[in-house]
């Protein structure tokens, strides 16, 4: 008996049932209608445009930039498209999107959601053992601290393990001092939050989404710091398929928010 579950065409070409159910709960991708992106000035930026007009937000806000750099940027995710258009593959487009929908509206907001991260961040809670992965830990995640307690003034409590660590008010109130120095007016500022919202969610540290803002460290850097435990289980038991292809998308996101974040000047 063949495997309904198996190819989808039959011998002479027809599709099986469940194939042709798949098939069409497949997301269907906008054709590709231009033939050019490119980026074109207008008054107070540039704009990014496919054959002269202007793209548009899913909020229907025109994606313009005071940065040309950014607006390239943006422009070649879609230059880069093929038949379709396939928003997994543009995350510049989808981060500004966001920023200009949404982190436009109300940026202390999303800082305010940075900040609960630093309230539990993840360079606090450290392993008990095995050794290995403590010194690991304290390689990589130590001078992160020791730098945020010389620029900051802020002394942040370390824990063991996964129970909770209150942090002193005054330790988050200058983090967030310090982030909120990153914020400034018009979409400068409001694309440097969103990319650092981005940072911090992606690594589950608003400490090192504030290190790769002010140079302390690169986008790989932070990236192996936030992945230390899971890099540790992967050297003892090997890699899943499926969470390495997850984290490579991440990775992905993670680079388009320091593409643009470095463009910003």
């Amino acid at each position: 008996m063949p495997d309904i579950l198996g190819d989808m065409d039959e011998g002479d070409g027809r599709q099986r049932p469940v194939g042709a159910v798949r098939e069409a709960m497949l997301p269907q991708l906008p054709k590709r209608f231009y033939k050019q992106a490119a980026v074109a000035p207008v008054e107070g930026g540039y704009a990014v445009q496919l054959d002269g007009r202007s793209v548009r937000t899913p909020a229907r806000k025109p994606l313009e930039f005071e940065s040309e750099a950014v607006a390239q940027l943006v422009a070649a995710e879609w230059q880069a498209q093929d038949k379709v258009i396939d928003p997994a593959t543009m995350p510049a487009t989808r981060l500004v999107n966001t920023a200009l929908d949404g982190v436009a509206e109300d940026p202390q907001a999303v800082i305010e959601d940075m900040l609960r991260y630093v309230s539990s961040d993840l360079l606090c809670y450290r392993a008990g053992s095995p050794q290995g992965l403590v010194e690991r830990q304290n390689a990589l995640w130590d001078p992160v601290i020791d730098w945020l307690r010389d620029i900051v003034g802020a002394n942040f409590v370390l824990g063991e393990g996964v129970m909770h660590v209150a942090q002193p008010r005054e330790a988050v109130a200058a983090f967030g001092a310090r982030l909120r120095m990153h914020g400034a007016k018009g979409d400068s500022g409001t694309l440097k939050v969103a990319c650092l919202h981005t940072f911090t969610t992606l690594t589950g540290s608003a400490m090192l989404a504030l290190a790769i803002a002010e140079g302390q460290l690169d986008a790989e850097a932070a990236w192996a710091a936030a992945h230390v435990d899971e890099d540790w289980n992967v050297s003892l038991w090997g890699e899943d398929a499926e969470a390495a292809a997850r984290r490579a998308q991440r990775w992905e996101e993670m680079k388009a928010a320091a593409d643009i974040f470095a463009r910003l000047g």
